[in-house]
């Protein structure tokens, strides 16, 4: 993805998100130049901020997603008593854009549909091998309520509707009747290593620099913070 464009998408999504009365942290307006002369290690360690991908597609509109971690607990933690264990998201999935099917080895997630047109799920069980399960029916909890469907079944979230997803369910999802502002809680949340797709793609866009970032995204931590 071309960084002008990313920054295009920041700029959207930004807006998106203030018309549902949400407000992302200050860190998030932060310039890159500000970022680094702040004490940044958590954020970076944590890898909180701004994340939009193409996974690797190069076809954003179709196939990508935007994402902002607000808040994010550590691998290392995982067990401990009195430590962040979670992690929060507010992502935006546009209308007819795909995340592409996918699961996690240890998250935990609740997918939160925050206003917006409706979000729309496509689901399987994953077999004893963490593989795609197509007639293995699907349970999930929806605000405290058990729903069964049948393997890639589509689950529709309306606002204010949620689903829990536990690592044994194959999801994909997009937006229909309009972009959808979806809110995630989850497990402690790692992109680098805990997400398994059921096609070889990328987890990150491919940023190409054609002009300078309005904000870094969480994938330039490494090499630009």
């Amino acid at each position: 993805m071309k960084r002008s464009r990313i920054n295009q998408i920041i700029r959207e999504s930004d807006a998106f998100i203030r018309s549902h009365g949400y407000s992302l942290p200050p860190f998030a307006y932060f310039t890159p130049g500000e970022l680094r002369n702040a004490p940044h290690a958590q954020i970076k360690e944590r890898r909180m901020g701004w994340d939009i991908t193409d996974y690797g597609d190069g076809n954003f509109d179709e196939m990508g997603l935007f994402l902002f971690t607000t808040r994010n607990g550590l691998n290392k933690d995982l067990g401990r008593k009195s430590a962040m264990l979670y992690a929060e998201k507010i992502m935006i999935s546009r209308e007819d854009q795909l995340s592409p099917m996918h699961r996690h080895d240890i998250k935990v997630e609740d997918i939160i549909n925050r206003g917006g047109g409706d979000l729309v799920l496509k689901l399987y069980k994953a077999d004893t091998k963490g593989e795609i399960d197509h007639e293995a029916k699907v349970e999930v909890m929806c605000d405290g309520l058990v729903r069964r469907i049948d393997g890639g079944g589509l689950l529709k979230l309306k606002p204010g509707e949620s689903v829990t997803l536990y690592p044994d369910t194959w999801h994909a999802f997009w937006g229909e009747r309009g972009d959808v502002l979806i809110g995630e809680v989850s497990t402690v949340n790692d992109d680098v290593t805990d997400n398994i797709f059921a096609k070889p793609i990328g987890r990150f866009a491919n940023v190409e620099e054609d002009e300078e970032p309005l904000h870094l995204l969480v994938s330039d931590y490494d090499t630009l913070l």
